[in-house]
């Protein structure tokens, strides 16, 4: 399938992968970020899907910005400070906004090098799983500009102050290993697992209450900037809506009757 961004569903599962190998599937292009922020409104719109993989095609998960295009000061990279500035708020900008947004549970599986941005996108899924070639870098220091697409409010609450601290002012890659040992990562697999790892854990997310997912994943995201007091009343009221599901009653009644509950988001 053509274009920057492959798209496949099979059952509640889509799997969005980056498909520009040649160029190690930067995301900073306009096509690019369209296809991503597209993906998610889709996503967010079907209820069917329950859960999202996002890999990356060839050999790399993805290197972030186009160097080329900082050299030559092309796309959005060019123009009077101002204008860089809308560009990136226009451009690059949507994808954490629109993943922070997507409804369902999502995971990075990361293929080979996270560089940068792409480092970044991978901060921007709920779970990562790193193959054995993955290599992750906050590398915004060595071409001599920030973290512009949210960096720094992503990788520290991936990782903690400390270590993500290191990561950006170093630039300095850590492996799939240390990604593990750090927290960046929750498994390492050989680069052959990766795909099945990320399918079971999927297919594990995927077979719980659809809604319940939803709205899990959305106390999560509040009880980032909530205080408790806050969460505690918006656990209460999502609370009072799961209780009246009829999954929630499927899946009590699978427990006691040691079943395995099936579940439709009513």
């Amino acid at each position: 399938m053509s274009g920057p961004l492959r798209y496949e569903q099979n059952g509640h599962i889509v799997t969005l992968t980056l498909n520009r190998p040649e160029s190690r599937n930067p995301i900073s292009e306009p096509d690019m970020i369209d296809a991503l922020e597209g993906a998610v409104a889709q996503i967010n719109r079907d209820l069917h899907v329950r859960v999202v993989i996002l890999t990356g095609s060839g050999s790399a998960f993805s290197s972030g910005g186009n160097i080329k295009h900082m050299r030559e000061r092309s796309g959005m990279f060019g123009g009077t400070p101002a204008q860089i500035r809308e560009g990136y708020r226009n451009g690059i900008q949507r994808i954490p906004k629109a993943f922070y947004d997507l409804e369902v549970p999502a995971i990075a599986a990361v293929n080979g090098p996270a560089i940068g941005a792409g480092c970044d996108l991978a901060c921007m899924c709920d779970i990562r799983i790193a193959g054995e070639a993955a290599i992750f870098a906050e590398s915004f220091i060595k071409v001599g500009i920030i973290p512009g697409d949210g960096g720094a409010w992503l990788l520290p609450r991936a990782i903690g102050l400390s270590r993500a601290s290191e990561m950006a002012f170093t630039g300095a890659p850590i492996n799939a290993q240390t990604a593990l040992a750090w927290g960046l990562v929750s498994q390492s697999v050989p680069t052959s697992e990766l795909m099945p790892a990320a399918q079971r854990l999927a297919q594990s997310i995927a077979v719980n209450p659809p809604e319940i997912l939803r709205m899990t994943k959305r106390l999560i995201r509040e009880g980032q900037h909530m205080s408790l007091d806050s969460i505690l009343e918006l656990s209460a009221s999502m609370q009072a809506i799961a209780h009246h599901t009829r999954d929630h009653q499927e899946a009590v009644d699978a427990m006691l009757n040691k079943q395995i509950g099936v579940f439709n988001g009513s």
